[in-house]
């Protein structure tokens, strides 16, 4: 998918910029065309001959060279490339993307573009965690910028957690997934999705949380099936053990806080499936530290959680075409689906037995009843993968002309 792709990388003040030759490497080895900017902070890491030898083509550094900007070099830079890349995108960096700032060649290029733009971020994890950080982020991702990573791990300062760089064959595999979605054909072409997947964390304290037993494995075979249909799909994703599926924009959360925020950014969409098992109540005050133990247990104040499925069905100019949620009950299964449609707003419902014995939560099967306002339907018990499949192809037929039932 990247034979003679043409990559404006941009790469900013960061450690991870160490990374870049590598990259730049692998890329010009499955044939794109790199050509680099590089930032004022970036060259206190890798130098402009570097990239330059390994990218065969001339370096950027300075919005106002003479010669170049001549010609309206940063104009002709962002339109000449098929996507730009950020990498690593700093917290600053980010920053200013998010505000439309324009102080040098890379942001200047940023705002000037009409071109797709993925960003690799990476940074120190306060500042990967800050609220600025995340709220930028989420102006980005509304923005339809393309993220991957970062991972966690062992960061540069010493310190552990979120803000690794992606690692290269990462950052290669999303460009792939990128520019695959223009390739793609089917009855879900050019529609867009999201699906949210997996439990939601809520903390008690640094280290202790309240979740639930989902794995994700329904959620994220729903993503995978709406990707074969063509769809361009959207996973938002709480901590699940799950692969992610190819073709897919993956989005990490982990409060169901953190899920509405990521489900609202990325409207508008034609089809909203709620797969996850959202957590109903969350710790009113979460400890700063942990917890320790005591005579007595401590007593854990809790407060309701926003209800995504609600909010993404209200009418209104944002809302998808079609809402599809998931109801796992214990007990009068189809009574209690049938009130959560109604009371949620939802066009469709998935309801499942995920009762002690039925090996819903963690299995690879699934027995579920698709509750809509025709009524309802009975399917049998099969893998979560056919269960995937077979509402994927609903949501085609249903967005295809055909009534939604």
């Amino acid at each position: 998918m990247l034979e003679q792709r043409r990559i404006l990388l941009i790469v900013a003040g960061g450690i991870a910029a160490v990374k870049v030759p590598d990259l730049i490497r692998r890329l010009r080895e499955r044939g794109a065309k790199v050509r680099c900017i590089l930032t004022k902070g970036g060259a206190n890491f890798v130098t402009p001959l570097t990239l330059a030898a390994l990218s065969g083509d001339k370096v950027y550094t300075d919005l106002f060279d003479l010669k170049d900007e001549s010609e309206m070099g940063h104009i002709r830079l962002s339109r000449e490339a098929d996507i730009i890349l950020v990498a690593p995108a700093t917290a600053d960096i980010m920053a200013k993307m998010a505000h439309g700032l324009a102080d040098d060649l890379a942001t200047t290029a940023l705002l000037a573009t009409d071109k797709p733009v993925m960003i690799a971020p990476s940074m120190n994890v306060m500042m990967w965690t800050h609220p600025a950080t995340q709220a930028n982020l989420a102006t980005l991702q509304s923005r339809q910028i393309n993220i991957v990573g970062p991972g966690a791990g062992d960061l540069a300062c010493g310190e552990v957690g979120d803000g690794r760089m992606a690692e290269v064959p990462d950052i290669i595999a999303a460009l792939n997934r990128f520019f695959q979605k223009g390739n793609r054909q089917g009855p879900l072409a050019r529609r867009r999705a999201l699906v949210t997947s997996g439990p939601t964390y809520e903390p008690i304290d640094p280290v202790r949380y309240i979740a639930n037993r989902s794995s994700g494995k329904q959620g994220h075979a729903i993503a995978a099936a709406l990707i074969a249909q063509g769809c361009d799909v959207t996973l938002i994703s709480g901590p699940t053990h799950e692969p992610v599926p190819d073709g897919v924009t993956l989005v990490k959360i982990e409060t169901a806080e953190q899920m509405l925020k990521a489900a609202q950014a990325a409207l508008p969409v034609d089809i909203a499936v709620c797969a996850a098992a959202v957590g109903d109540w969350t710790v009113e005050n979460p400890a700063p530290s942990k917890i320790k133990k005591g005579a007595k247990p401590p007593t854990v104040k809790l407060a309701q959680n926003p209800d995504i499925l609600a909010t993404l069905s209200k009418p209104g100019s944002k809302r998808p075409r079609l809402v599809v949620g998931f109801a796992a009950e214990t007990n009068n299964l189809i009574k209690n689906a049938k009130a959560k449609r109604a009371a949620k707003q939802c066009d469709w419902i998935v309801a499942n037995d995920v009762g002690t014995g039925t090996g819903t939560f963690g299995g690879d099967h699934n027995t579920v009843h698709l509750i809509t306002a025709d009524g309802v339907e009975d399917w049998p018990s099969m893998r979560k993968q056919a269960v995937a499949d077979r509402l994927a192809q609903r949501i085609a037929l249903a967005l295809n002309g055909k009534p939604q039932s």
